[in-house]
């Protein structure tokens, strides 16, 4: 069966769209191997059906890490194993692109995000014209393709006249019983990284209204400090929980003690305005109810399925009303809830697998 190596630049032991995509890889019979970065706070990784590989760095951030951490990257590839490199995002595709030219492999990118147009990015003019740059050296001359939603395979196909597949990143169908929970107080719940534009300050500052309720932050990021001491500055700690990082397997118990759950993206950047958050199905997946930004990707789903509500503006006052709805409309609340699990049957992993695998079949299937 065909060898396949996965690149990104992020701690494996965190990433749960990447583990599913390489366990339903590797239990079809491909020998997959993911590869990511190593960090002084890196946990034991996880037995999977894959192989895994961590690259130690010596800068930990910023334009030395991803120089540094693309040279270790290019060499690795040169002399690995394999039939075909999928790098995720355009942050290592460069090494993937290179190493499978000089050795004539299949490459393959998967855009998990609009890279170009991240906070992070498209605030910063120059920063900006250099990954725009390597997407157009790169992306046009790259056969297989996919992405995680309809909107960004549409403009992907414009902009480098590359068929794009689509491949949700949808979470796995819950099997078990859901956890219960003894916990006195509503939990409003965000998953994901304490990063800019990811409505957390909002939401902190809207508990200083909510006395019978708690927020509860699973993730760590660049803002993570700073909004420490927002949570401080207006004493509402004692309702404000910061869980730290959380591993995927303890999220799946986490989330669905939830009664409320939080997907609130501001309009920094096409990124997040295209965005299918794997949060938001994640919610869907727990039968926890919603509060969503009214993008289209996320309206998609809410004009099919209601299974939260969505906001105009990522503004204070906005989310503070949304919160105080669900937590006193027990009609409406009861309903989203019931809907979820109706939604829950159809955003699963796998449905989204099965696309996933047809796409590799015709990777490696015989060329014509």
């Amino acid at each position: 069966m065909s060898r396949i190596l996965l690149t990104v630049t992020n701690d494996l032991t965190y990433d749960q769209r990447m583990q599913r995509i390489c366990t339903t890889l590797a239990q079809a019979g491909y020998e997959v191997q993911l590869i990511g970065r190593k960090l002084p706070t890196s946990k034991p990784l996880r037995d999977f059906p894959f192989k895994q590989k961590r690259l130690y760095c010596y800068f930990k951030k910023g334009k030395f890490f991803y120089l540094e951490y693309n040279v270790r990257l290019f060499f690795y590839l040169l002399f690995a194993t394999t039939d075909a490199v999928c790098a995720i995002d355009l942050d290592t595709i460069l090494p993937a692109f290179f190493s499978t030219k000089l050795r004539r492999k299949k490459l393959i990118y998967d855009a998990h995000e609009y890279f170009t147009e991240v906070p992070e990015v498209v605030d910063r003019p120059q920063i900006k014209r250099v990954w725009e740059r390597i997407a157009q050296l790169t992306i046009p001359r790259t056969k297989y393709a996919y992405t995680v939603c309809e909107s960004l395979a549409e403009i992907f196909e414009n902009q480098y006249n590359t068929k794009f597949e689509v491949v949700r990143n949808t979470p796995k169908r819950q099997t078990t019983d859901r956890p219960i929970t003894n916990h006195q107080s509503p939990i409003i719940l965000y998953q994901g990284a304490l990063n800019e534009g990811r409505g957390v300050a909002e939401a902190i500052e809207a508990m200083q209204e909510i006395e019978e309720a708690e927020l509860w932050l699973a993730g760590e990021g660049d803002l993570s400090q700073e909004l420490r001491e927002l949570a401080k500055k207006l004493k509402v700690t004692e309702r404000v929980k910061f869980l730290g990082y959380v591993e995927p397997t303890d999220l799946q118990q986490l989330t669905p003690q939830a009664t409320i759950g939080l997907n609130l993206l501001e309009n920094k950047g096409l990124n997040y305005y295209y965005a299918l958050s794997n949060k938001f199905l994640d919610y869907i997946q727990a039968g926890v109810p919603s509060i969503n930004m009214n993008y289209p990707e996320v309206r998609k789903i809410l004009e099919e399925y209601e299974v939260g509500l969505a906001l105009d503006r990522l503004e204070t006052p906005n989310v503070l009303a949304a919160i105080q709805q669900l937590l006193k409309d027990k009609k409406l609340y009861n309903r989203l809830k019931l809907t979820c699990e109706q939604a829950a049957k159809i955003y699963v992993w796998e449905e989204e697998e099965k696309k996933l695998l047809a796409f590799y079949q015709r990777v490696f299937s015989p060329e014509k």
